[in-house]
């Protein structure tokens, strides 16, 4: 098979004396200079993308055009997404970067300092931890992780190999939003005990898919990964893989995360003590597996959190397509995507701050290409500077768990009970079958 065949001249060529690191049939190898790139502050970042058909193509672009950064490497298993990745750096004004099919390939170069993941979530946490097994920083979107256990691992190769790990939560580097959540903890509202958040769209069917030929220019072997061999059919790449469970996570973790993030952060809570979740498919009869309608109920220390999932309807909450809306005793604080607005008790504005920033809450590419931008930078400041980036993946973790956690309830039909030391669920077997997940044989992640 050509796959065999391309894995033993990949082995064969590899640099001899290195660190070899097996994941899914390939030796990749790593020399020891790898694990200790020193970055000065003024140094050039040279950037790896991986995953660049949607969101990652206008990721591309908008790491090409940061301060002192090039992106060299436009890795996707798709020959046409690698091409959207090419061209939109060379839109941006800079040099083609080498298209690569497979990631690992681009790792072998020591001149990559960084990669910034988008590829479907079934690969987001074992692309983190074999770049930071070969030395790279890693900006991951998010969520950071498939289940539960990839996410522990991810913060163990992040640590171990002592590498910057941001995820894409954008809104942590967001200047007016810290304004907002600053004056929440400050007391603006009171004491806070209720947060909503939200997310709408008016997705369609995806239909029953159908066995066909891979889609030309597919290495759909390497698509697959880490995750069990299944069928490929004609209604599953590029996007609609988000709603099987098998390599998606649902809208809860494809949008959820990033307004329950939002809201962990403002209430200052690691970990909820209980985890509810009501809903399901009910707008169309097809292969969609995850919920569309989905209400996830967090009982906190203090307060309840809940996050209300509406993929078929787009019908707006408070004016906004998406959101989150902090209530306490002396007021409440809305924030969607660029500001906050601050109520008293009898729902007289105080404050209402905006931004000039132009942001689409429900494009699948980038809400705003200003939101990506700071946050991108915090992630390259982190580098050069050795410090711990806003989304920093223990961060990251946190909110992305909250998120598994009522996945997790709504598979299993009850609530769950957290450990409120590390986020665990508590006597519960049935639920902790999906902690973790079954791999392809030879792709298991490690650290």
């Amino acid at each position: 098979m050509p796959m065999q065949n391309s894995r033993r001249r990949f082995i064969k060529n590899m640099t001899a004396g290195s660190t070899a690191v097996a994941f899914g049939g390939i030796g990749v190898g790593f020399s020891s200079k790898s694990y200790g790139n020193i970055i000065g502050a003024n140094d050039r970042i040279r950037v790896a993308v991986i995953g660049s058909n949607g969101r990652g193509s206008g990721m591309a672009g908008t790491f090409a055009k940061q301060a002192n950064t090039e992106v060299i490497y436009i890795c996707d298993v798709e020959e046409k997404a690698r091409q959207k990745g090419i061209d939109a750096v060379v839109k941006a004004g800079k040099d083609a970067p080498k298209g690569e099919n497979d990631f690992r390939k681009a790792l072998l170069n020591k001149d990559v300092d960084a990669v910034y993941i988008a590829t479907p979530d079934h690969w987001h946490a074992p692309a983190t931890i074999i770049c930071c097994a070969a030395g790279k920083h890693v900006y991951v979107e998010k969520p950071l992780s498939h289940n539960p256990h990839e996410g522990e691992m991810a913060i163990a190769a992040a640590r171990k190999y002592k590498r910057v790990v941001q995820m894409g939560s954008q809104r942590r580097s967001w200047k007016l939003l810290t304004e907002g959540i600053n004056e929440l903890k400050g007391g603006a509202i009171g004491k806070v005990h209720l947060a909503k958040c939200w997310y709408t769209n008016s997705r369609k069917s995806i239909g029953i898919g159908r066995e066909t030929p891979i889609m030309r220019g597919l290495d759909y072997d390497l698509w697959q990964g880490p995750a069990p061999r299944m069928p490929y059919k004609d209604n599953l790449i590029h996007y609609n893989w988000h709603w099987f469970w098998h390599w998606g996570t649902g809208e809860a973790l494809n949008n959820g995360t990033h307004e329950v993030d939002v809201a962990r952060w403002g209430l200052g809570i690691d970990y909820p003590l209980r985890v509810n979740s009501t809903g399901g498919r009910y707008y169309f009869q097809d292969d969609w597996q995850t919920p569309d309608t989905q209400l996830i109920t967090f009982d906190c220390p203090g307060a309840t959190v809940l996050w209300e999932g509406r993929s078929c309807n787009q019908f707006k909450t408070e004016g906004l397509d998406r959101g989150v809306l902090f209530y306490g005793d002396k007021g409440v604080l809305l924030t969607g995507h660029d500001g906050y607005i601050i109520y008293n008790e009898d729902g007289k504005v105080l404050k209402d701050i905006k931004s000039n920033a132009v942001l689409e809450g429900r494009n699948t590419s980038s809400p705003g290409e200003s939101l990506d931008s700071v946050h991108i930078a915090n992630f390259l400041d982190s580098i050069r500077l050795s410090k711990v980036p806003n989304a920093d993946v223990a961060v990251g973790f946190k909110s992305t768990l909250w998120v598994q956690l009522g996945n997790i309830a709504q598979r299993v039909g009850h609530t769950l009970n957290i450990d409120q030391s590390n986020g665990n669920i508590v006597s519960d077997p049935k639920a902790m079958e999906l902690w973790g997940r079954k791999y392809q044989p030879g792709w298991e992640p490690t650290v």
